[in-house]
């Protein structure tokens, strides 16, 4: 619009020209290069927008060469800036050369589903995208996953032992031995079974002497007295105990329940078990001094009770295994309408409103 309005106005001073003698406008040109003379002397450098240069540019396509001395510009700036307004008139807004690049949004997905499936190669993994509607190719994911240091499928990590346990838990059960020191310093110990999804602990036996045959006649005890489960066991998790003999995997074997041996020296791969023990110890076994075995048994059997029908457990939302009946009121329960239970001569409290 500022080229138009400096055009319309050239082009009036043009018309008013016209009528006006010759005589008078050879002295308003002798006049105009003499101002211009004196402005020259003062300014070294002029500032002109693009309106004033567009107009300088068309002017000298129409006067000769041998006139382009009154201009205040050399010709060759007068013929870069006409070079600059063909080379505007035709250039076309373009993009830079390249794929576009790849958004964090999409990035992080990308790497989501890599590190969730690791048998997912790139072309899975981009057709796993292009169904939740995001564009991406395989040679983008392969960059994407190269950048994070995460190979093909093949060199990616496989399924980790916690995922295993994980997907598997309402069909896994772990068993471990624990051991406690009598007042006369005899060891008697104490097998346990723990089911892993529903913490549920089953107290299976205890001896001072647990060689082979007597586990094996603990686990054909312990499959018989299973209840009827909605998920059927699957697979059974212990350590490599000597104690636990061929004998007694085959038990749990002839049931279809796949017995699964820990790594050397890798107490957390039976976490749940390992717990277990941990938590005995420390709000049972720690505070009580044991007489004999029958002592021992009264007193786990007490804690187990109490483990499984009223302890909170952590990983099942602050919720016993055996689920109990909800609360019948949602305000706060008045202090003496709150009743408590006494368990192991006082050591264990549980607390519950009264009817």
């Amino acid at each position: 619009m500022s080229f138009l309005y400096v055009m319309f106005g050239r082009v009036m001073a043009l018309v008013l020209l016209c009528f006006r003698s010759s005589d008078f406008k050879e002295l308003e040109i002798v006049v105009l290069r003499h101002e211009l003379a004196v402005l020259r002397r003062q300014v070294s450098r002029p500032s002109l927008v693009p309106a004033d240069r567009a107009f300088l540019a068309a002017a000298s396509r129409l006067l000769p060469k041998a006139r382009w001395r009154a201009f205040f510009v050399t010709p060759e700036t007068l013929l870069a800036w006409h070079r600059r307004l063909v080379a505007e008139r035709w250039t076309y807004p373009g993009r830079r050369p390249g794929r576009p690049k790849v958004s964090r949004e999409v990035r992080e997905l990308a790497l989501r589903l890599a590190r969730e499936n690791p048998r997912w190669g790139y072309q899975r993994i981009a057709g796993e995208l292009h169904g939740l509607g995001v564009r991406v190719s395989p040679t983008s994911v392969r960059r994407i996953l190269a950048a994070a240091g995460l190979g093909p499928a093949g060199a990616r990590d496989g399924l980790s032992w916690r995922e295993f346990i994980r997907s598997q838990a309402q069909s896994m059960i772990a068993c471990d031995f624990l051991t406690v020191d009598t007042i006369s310093l005899r060891r008697i110990y104490v097998l346990f079974f723990i089911e892993l999804s529903s913490r549920r602990a089953h107290l299976a036996g205890m001896t001072e002497n647990p060689d082979g045959a007597w586990t094996a006649q603990q686990a054909r005890n312990f499959v018989f007295s299973l209840p009827e489960r909605d998920t059927p066991l699957e697979f059974l998790v212990r350590d490599n105990d000597g104690k636990f003999t061929s004998a007694f995997d085959t038990v749990f074997n002839t049931e279809g329940i796949r017995v699964i041996h820990t790594p050397v020296r890798a107490p957390k791969a039976n976490a749940v078990a390992e717990r277990f023990v941990g938590t005995v110890r420390r709000e049972c076994l720690d505070w009580i001094l044991i007489a004999n075995r029958r002592h021992l048994q009264r007193v786990l059997r007490e804690f187990v009770g109490h483990y499984n029908g009223h302890r909170p457990h952590r990983a099942l939302g602050l919720a016993p295994p055996e689920p109990r009946p909800p609360a019948r009121t949602h305000a706060t329960p008045r202090a003496p309408a709150i009743r408590r239970r006494d368990r192991l001569d006082g050591l264990i409290h549980e607390y519950t409103i009264a009817a």
